[in-house]
């Protein structure tokens, strides 16, 4: 039964740790994922428990066109990027980010102990996800990521 309490650190983390493709997956290397929301089975929206090793990215600077998106960090001090601006976050801040605004985001671990956070995103059908500095789009079709090149030619 998928309802039991779990403990979230429980909860072991996939064998695959990105869908990016070579060259991006290695700069999100230091990332762990525990999917906590996949784990009971929900649909509608992932939780994630993760946590960045010093030096990691948590994404590619990256925007969506339909799902928002949510962070809150329980530990370490993040700096979150939006486009070009930078603000360091510490334990109990939270962000958001909507839909469609076109802001382009980022969690990087600038500091010497690990970040660990919950991120909260819905699964829109059809979501567009765009990396403004990166040759790379993703298309989320029937519950999976399928990712190109800008020009359109799949990885």
């Amino acid at each position: 039964m998928k309802s039991v309490p779990v403990a979230a650190t429980q909860i072991p983390p996939p064998h695959k740790k990105t869908v990016y493709p070579h060259p991006f997956a290695s700069r999100v290397a230091g990332r762990t994922k525990r999917k906590l929301g996949d784990h009971f089975g929900l649909t509608n929206f992932g939780v994630n428990l993760t946590e960045l090793a010093p030096g990691a990215f948590s994404a590619l600077l990256h925007h969506h066109s339909k799902q928002d998106e949510f962070v809150y960090v329980l530990e370490g001090t993040p700096t979150l990027v939006l486009d070009k601006k930078e603000h360091v976050l510490k334990p109990g801040d939270c962000v958001g980010f909507k839909a469609g605004d076109g802001v382009a985001h980022q969690l990087v671990n600038r500091s010497r102990e690990p970040v660990i956070y919950l991120e909260v995103g819905d699964r829109t059908e059809g979501d567009e996800t765009s990396y403004p500095y990166d040759d790379l789009k993703a298309l989320f079709v029937k519950g999976s990521w399928q990712l190109a090149h800008k020009d359109g030619r799949p990885y």
